[in-house]
């Protein structure tokens, strides 16, 4: 007798399939995802008509994949030029950093060289009109519906025969076709299908608008980032007017790009040089602060590190940090106590950065460092001066990449003397480099004792 097929149970989120439930993927890690998915079945595919036929790459055309500028050059810079026809981009974000009103703004822009539809699932057209009559981005080529159904969107696009559509949020949209909550595993692969499918068939730019969980990733299935071309992150600090916006996904352009963009009242702005918002204008230095340079994909950005550090009473000092990583900021501190011997077990230590930036780079070790010595020492470093570079638990520094590009962009910035690595030490004209091997060595550099009378 023939045994009967096994079931097997698959996982919702990455597709991994095993013959026996288990409360946790084994692929991807997640709890609570493995389904029955009924026996497996073998079938013979039968060869079908073809719509195209294949053809040499040399004979394809390339004249209609060409990027179109949006308007907007943060985002452009992102894109790697603009958006492609027939392509896909999906763009996640926390709730209020600003997803509607940038798309709002691309709209508008992208609406003076041809019809733009902006189908809405999670406000009514009277409210995006409200925030367009603020942003000023009107214009009569930019159409709004309010749907929740793959259907009617479909209909809304024969109507309008768009350019660009918008899809706000894909979360928010159903598929009659298939059973399921608005924002269920099942809806949401099966609209995001549909979405590309017509994107796909007609050649229509498509943004899709998708939420996020609480750790920060993108809410429903895995396979939705698989199949879209383009995933942007847009990321800010809701206390702060930076925004700034990364590709984790390019099917047509660069990865290590990143778009700064300004929130305001009266809309959202590229910042071309947002540098400036990274730094304190002070006529005299203050102790306990040091520049610095970091790499954010491509670009150069200056950033200042602020260190305050107080005689404690506690038993236990305090240890408080805002926009910096908290295990390298107190692995710095235990490697200048060790083997720089700058006192601070027994005081409280704040370190933050200015602007709401949040910096992760191991390039910002060393420009911590000083910033913390020169607290304690209440002693200014001196003006014009960046450091650059990674503190190893030897108390070495090490050598990060980019220096030549950060050195340049400190010139270009008025800076006069930089602080990095030893074997880092490239000329750029109008910059002194100084080459360091160890903190002891870059704490002698810095604070220069002062010349007997």
């Amino acid at each position: 007798m023939a045994k009967a097929a096994k079931t097997t149970f698959r996982c919702s989120e990455c597709g991994w399939t095993t013959l026996k439930w288990v409360g946790r993927c084994g692929e991807c890690q997640a709890w609570g995802t493995v389904e029955e998915s009924g026996a497996p079945t073998s079938t013979v595919i039968a060869p079908a008509r073809v719509s195209t036929p294949a053809r040499p790459i040399t004979e394809i055309s390339v004249e209609t994949a060409h990027a179109s500028p949006t308007g907007l050059d943060e985002l452009d810079r992102v894109l790697g030029g603009g958006v492609v026809p027939g392509g896909v981009m999906l763009l996640a974000g926390e709730p209020g950093v600003g997803k509607s009103t940038l798309l709002l703004e691309v709209a508008s822009l992208c609406a003076d060289s041809g019809p733009v539809l902006y189908v809405t699932g999670e406000e009514s057209t009277g409210q995006v009109r409200l925030r367009a009559d603020r942003l000023g981005a009107l214009s009569p080529k930019l159409f709004l519906a309010a749907e929740n159904s793959v259907a009617s969107l479909v209909s809304h696009v024969d109507a309008v025969a768009p350019s660009l559509l918008i899809v706000d949020s894909v979360q928010t949209m159903s598929s009659p076709d298939v059973a399921g909550v608005p924002g269920g595993v099942t809806q949401v692969r099966e609209v995001a299908g549909a979405l590309i499918r017509l994107a796909k068939e007609r050649g229509i730019a498509t943004v899709l608008v998708g939420h996020v969980t609480k750790d920060g990733s993108i809410a429903g299935p895995r396979l939705l980032e698989h199949l879209v071309d383009v995933v942007l992150q847009f990321e800010g600090d809701r206390h702060s007017q930076l925004r700034m916006l990364r590709a984790a996904k390019n099917r047509y352009g660069p990865t290590d790009e990143i778009g700064c963009f300004e929130l305001t009242d009266s809309g959202i702005l590229g910042l071309p040089d947002p540098s400036g918002l990274f730094l304190t204008r002070r006529n005299e230095p203050v102790p306990g602060t040091c520049v610095t340079v970091t790499l954010e994909g491509r670009r150069p950005l200056i950033a200042e590190v602020q260190a305050l550090v107080a005689s404690s009473n506690l038993p236990q000092p305090r240890r408080a940090n805002s926009g910096l990583d908290t295990a390298r900021v107190n692995m710095v501190m235990a490697v200048l106590e060790r083997r720089a011997r700058v006192r601070i077990a027994n005081s409280d230590v704040y370190a933050s950065t200015v602007g709401g930036v949040r910096l992760g780079e191991p390039s910002v070790d060393l420009a911590l460092a000083l910033a913390v010595a020169g607290s304690v020492r209440d002693e200014p470093l001196p003006r014009g001066v960046v450091a650059i570079g990674e503190v190893g638990l030897a108390g070495d520094v090490r050598a990060v990449t980019g220096v030549q590009r950060r050195l340049v962009e400190a010139q270009r910035l008025g800076f006069t003397r930089a602080i990095v690595p030893h074997h880092s030490e490239e000329p750029v004209e109008g910059i002194e480099v100084v080459g360091v091997d160890d903190v002891g060595g870059a704490l002698r550099s810095a604070f220069p004792a002062p010349q007997p009378s």
